[in-house]
């Protein structure tokens, strides 16, 4: 049976009790009973509240690829806990130079992850140096996993013909997807 958190009283017909709208850890039997309690109940509601927010934040994430939403909530984690900034994706420190993005191997990680915007993002990389083929491999594997950008990178290829036939029915279905 359940009793209201500042006086005890218990839920009966006649005494309804209200769950704190912040935590939803504690009940009341009414708005008096809850100023009282405040002062008690202040600093567990507010770290209770903070985890139904994150749960609620990362309830909506797929895992496949770091959303906005993780990304906030990585930032405010940061912030609120003075801490240097990292990756979302892999926490580890965010390199200092381009020289070491370049040689950064939290790229190959997510790429052997599957994450699809790394993938993307390494096909860039191969298509900018002129590596055709492998830009084809990455974006192929980035647009099976559903990046609407790898696919249209793809559309673009089999109009020019870069590393591929040229094949208009395989670029209106890559620009379709995208």
């Amino acid at each position: 049976m359940m009793c209201c958190a500042a006086c005890g009283n218990a839920e009966v017909d006649d005494i309804k009790l209200r769950k704190c709208t912040a935590c939803y850890l504690v009940k009341y039997c009414s708005v008096k009973c809850q100023k009282e309690h405040r002062p008690q109940h202040k600093k567990e509601c507010k770290k209770r509240a903070a985890e139904l927010r994150d749960k609620i934040l990362f309830k909506q994430c797929c895992s496949k690829f770091i959303c906005k939403g993780c990304c906030y909530a990585n930032d405010v984690r940061e912030l609120e806990g003075k801490l240097q900034p990292k990756c979302p994706f892999c926490r580890h420190p965010n390199p200092n130079s381009d020289v070491e993005r370049e040689r950064n191997t939290l790229m190959v990680k997510r790429v052997e992850a599957n994450d699809p915007v790394a993938l993307y993002q390494m096909g860039g990389k191969r298509h900018q140096k002129g590596d055709y083929d492998g830009a084809f491999q990455y974006w192929t594997k980035a647009a099976a996993l559903g990046h609407a950008g790898a696919h249209f990178n793809l559309s673009i290829m089999y109009q020019e013909g870069q590393g591929v036939e040229e094949n208009q029915k395989k670029e209106v279905y890559h620009l379709e997807e995208a």
